[in-house]
């Protein structure tokens, strides 16, 4: 009987120690980081299934710039080439890899975007319009799942580096997770350069 108090008041007070030091929250946390990073996968894949129907029908346009359709094949293959696994994204190295590859697709989409507007009957074609606007909303979905991701993590590394919370880290072995880093990094650090005009003499 005293065997059995005993191992009941050992289990509660481990349960409120534990609970205490932030074990539940790591849980909790964990979790959410879990869902995040799949809503970002899930935004990532109906990207690239966009991506053949707007070749084929970018095709159809005579004389369109074959390099650019190619970038955009190449582009989507390497992104597509990256198996998405949930353990990639706590590799930091893996997560960089996964990152710069959709942000190779991202430019090289926006350049095939930019360059369709040379051409006024590809902008006609209904079809197209369709799936340009059908691309921008999933860009945007894209923008959104990769912020509540970042905020996901963050939540999660504070947890993980601060204390009490950072020994029950330790303990089971809790690691700060990689995050995503701005894409643009090195365009955003430098100044914006103004050109006020030069004047004519």
């Amino acid at each position: 009987m005293k065997n059995r108090l005993f191992l009941l008041f050992a289990t509660i007070a481990a349960a409120l120690t534990m609970s205490g030091c932030g074990y539940n929250q790591f849980q909790t946390l964990d979790e959410k980081t879990k869902s995040a990073w799949s809503e970002v996968l899930n935004q990532y894949q109906r990207r690239a299934d966009l991506v053949p129907n707007i070749v084929a029908s970018v095709k159809g346009q005579a004389n369109f710039e074959q390099e650019t359709l190619t970038k955009v094949v190449e582009a989507r293959a390497k992104a597509t080439s990256i198996q998405a696994t949930p353990e990639l994204a706590n590799d930091p190295e893996a997560l960089k890899k996964f990152q710069a590859a959709q942000g190779e697709l991202s430019g090289a989409l926006s350049r095939l975007m930019m360059v369709s507007e040379r051409y006024p009957e590809l902008q006609a074609n209904q079809g197209f319009r369709d799936l340009r606007v059908t691309l921008e909303g999933t860009e945007n979905r894209i923008t959104v799942a990769r912020n509540d991701y970042i905020q996901a993590v963050q939540a999660y590394n504070v947890l993980a580096r601060q204390f009490p919370s950072n020994l029950t880290a330790m303990v089971m072995g809790y690691k700060p997770k990689p995050n995503f880093t701005v894409e643009n990094e090195a365009a955003i650090s430098k100044p914006p350069v103004v050109d006020f005009g030069t004047e004519k003499k």
